[in-house]
Order: C-alpha cells, then sequence, then structure tokens
C-alpha cells in the first residue's frame, strides 16, 4: 500500500505508464504469493509461482529506479523501499530452498 499511496504524487503525465507499472508490479508480489500458497499441494506449481513473485518483485524495483531517477521521491524513500524488497526476495527465495516446510506433497 505504501507504493500505491507514493505513486498518487506522481507528475499526472506518468498516470497510464510508470504508476500504472509500478502498481501492478508490486501488488502482482502478493496475488502471485496468494496463488503459491493455493497451490501449495504440488511443490513445482509452488515454486514456479513464488518465481513470478520474485519476478514482479524484480520488476517493482526496476520501476523504483526509474522513480528515482525522475525525481518522485527521495532517496531515503528509495533505499526504504529497496531494503523492503531486498527483505521479500530473502524470504520467497527462503521458501523456494525449503519448499517440503511449506508443500503437502514433494512431487
Amino acid at each position: 500500500m505504501e507504493i500505491f499511496k507514493i505513486t498518487k504524487s506522481f507528475p499526472k503525465e506518468e498516470k497510464y505508464s510508470l504508476t500504472d507499472q509500478i502498481r501492478r508490479s508490486s501488488r502482482s508480489v502478493t496475488s502471485n504469493l496468494a496463488e503459491a500458497w493455493k497451490k501449495r499441494r504440488y511443490s513445482r506449481l509452488f515454486i514456479s509461482k513464488i518465481i513470478d513473485a520474485a519476478g514482479e518483485a524484480g520488476e517493482t524495483e526496476v520501476w523504483l529506479d526509474y522513480s528515482l531517477d525522475c525525481g518522485y521521491f527521495t532517496e531515503e524513500k528509495y533505499d526504504y523501499f529497496i531494503k523492503g524488497y531486498d527483505e521479500v526476495n530473502r524470504m520467497l527465495f527462503g521458501m523456494v530452498a525449503k519448499v517440503d516446510k511449506f508443500c503437502t506433497n514433494s512431487a
């Protein structure tokens, strides 16, 4: 929600480009995680959706880079978001590494 809130201050001309892209990718991280959880009966599907979530996190980081370069928020805010996404990525790849803890079937 923090990304949604900060993008409200982006210029109007970014509405259908950067604003939409960063909102979509940041939301997609959690929606892919929800899908992974529902597919946890099958480890391969679970891992696939976790990797999708990590991909969306990476895309969000790129949009954060653009936002900083365009001067839409401060370096402090950028660092805050990037640290958060670093933690998200650590958790996601930790779930992949320990898939048996999350899945009911190792197939």
